[in-house]
């Protein structure tokens, strides 16, 4: 039955999802249960491809990219793949009408990873707006379940909370990313010389990012609200840490919030909830 064949699919994307990221697992399980599997499908996708760039060194990265976004479009296209993180994917974005301009701008995005090492203001951007702030443009659809005039509003909110976990995530990844693939993000950033101005300054931008996401969030619909509310404060905890450390430690060690913390956040996030504080 194709039921079973898409439910199959879906849960495979609940498999990657739950490996790879406990923190997004856990956003997840907070979130309205008609929203789980969509949001998991998405994830999968960007899972998948972030691997294509970031881990296959003994393959042919840009021909297995090049494919990846082939089959993906073919899977839209023709309503069914039998790869299940692509035909699951293709169910949300026939659902929820995902743009397929968010779907280019993402995959643009990784092809950038193969090619580019530094980073210059408008490449920068661009890497964000693709790698990141779309992926949570095509969570607000699924959110706003076709209501067009709540997207619209809560669209930049949902771009800057995208843009705050990307740079977030280049932070805490500065020694994987730098000593070990040769990547600069920051634009004008020398981490050969990094000093406390230039991280200060990058804290600040950032926490813009967290601030005007914030105001969107406390307007989702009540079914995401909690869900994305969660993610947003475990980031803020991963980025006070970051904050709190010199310079000398983001480059030498992967910063990390413990699993009991993040359970913790989670019970707070929950008791926040309930009491309508959020």
């Amino acid at each position: 039955m194709m039921s079973l064949f898409n439910q199959t699919a879906l849960e495979c994307s609940k498999l990657i999802t739950e490996h790879y990221s406990t923190s997004f697992t856990l956003g997840i399980k907070t979130l309205d249960r008609k929203f789980h599997f969509p949001i998991y499908a998405i994830y999968g996708f960007v899972r998948y491809a972030d691997e294509i760039v970031d881990t296959f060194h003994d393959y042919d990265k840009k021909t297995l990219l090049e494919k990846f976004k082939r089959d993906a479009y073919t899977a839209i296209d023709e309503r069914i793949s039998l790869n299940p993180v692509l035909h699951a994917f293709q169910l949300v974005v026939r659902q929820y009408d995902i743009e397929h301009e968010l779907i280019e701008a993402f995959l643009k995005s990784m092809e950038m990873d193969l090619y580019f090492q530094d980073y210059d203001a408008s490449g920068y951007n661009e890497y964000i707006y693709g790698s990141a702030e779309v992926v949570g443009l095509m969570c607000l659809r699924v959110f706003c379940e076709g209501d067009s005039a709540m997207y619209d509003r809560l669209k930049e909110p949902a771009r800057k909370l995208g843009a705050a976990f990307q740079k977030v995530n280049f932070l805490r990844d500065v020694k994987s990313d730098y000593q070990e693939r040769g990547r600069t993000y920051f634009p004008g950033v020398n981490f050969d010389d990094f000093t406390c101005d230039a991280k200060e300054l990058i804290e600040r931008d950032i926490q813009n990012d967290f601030d005007e996401a914030y105001i969107g969030i406390m307007n989702l619909p009540k079914g995401a609200r909690m869900g994305v509310y969660l993610a947003y404060v475990y980031y803020q905890t991963l980025f006070n840490k970051i904050k709190a450390l010199p310079v000398s430690r983001i480059q030498t060690e992967r910063v990390r919030v413990p699993d009991t913390k993040k359970i913790a956040l989670l019970a707070q996030t929950y008791l926040k909830y309930r009491l309508n504080v959020i």
